[in-house]
């Protein structure tokens, strides 16, 4: 998680904003890439769409336009009719140091499990269920020398 080191101020008009960044956020990392759509975006800098799209590093040109610091960046795209998406940590960074939002924090959730992510679970279950299974059928697993067992130590 990223705090902003700077303390909140009761005359910063966007302190308000603030917690309701916080909040779309953590709602749009919740999708299952972690990305967050330009709606989320919107609602989380407190910003119509249109102003969101002026911020944004993009150029009709070129469809991944190198890093500007003074932009909001996308992730990169492989067709121009895809979606505009962003890393919440972008959004974050964008927040803080452009737009002079003095306190930004963003939480990384654990996306909800796929099917394949599922099956992997299973088949680590399956693989640890084997793994127990031959360490307790070897017996020369079972026995480790510790300080303790010194006889099955060689004599040197």
């Amino acid at each position: 998680m990223f705090n902003g080191s700077s303390a909140k101020s009761s005359n910063d008009p966007y302190s308000s904003s603030i917690s309701s960044l916080n909040d779309h956020i953590q709602a749009g990392m919740s999708n299952s890439e972690s990305l967050v759509g330009i709606d989320e975006v919107q609602k989380s800098l407190n910003r119509s769409r249109a102003s969101v799209y002026r911020y944004c590093n993009t150029d009709a040109r070129n469809l991944n336009p190198p890093f500007n610091p003074r932009k909001l960046n996308p992730e990169y795209r492989s067709d121009q009719k895809d979606p505009l998406l962003f890393h919440p940590n972008e959004v974050a960074r964008f927040a803080k140091d452009i737009l002079r939002i003095k306190e930004v924090s963003v939480e990384v959730l654990n996306s909800p499990s796929t099917a394949t992510q599922n099956v992997l679970n299973a088949i680590l279950e399956e693989l640890r269920i084997i793994r127990s299974q031959l360490e307790f059928n070897d017996p020369s697993t079972n026995k480790k020398p510790t300080p303790d067992n010194e006889d099955d130590r060689p004599a040197v």
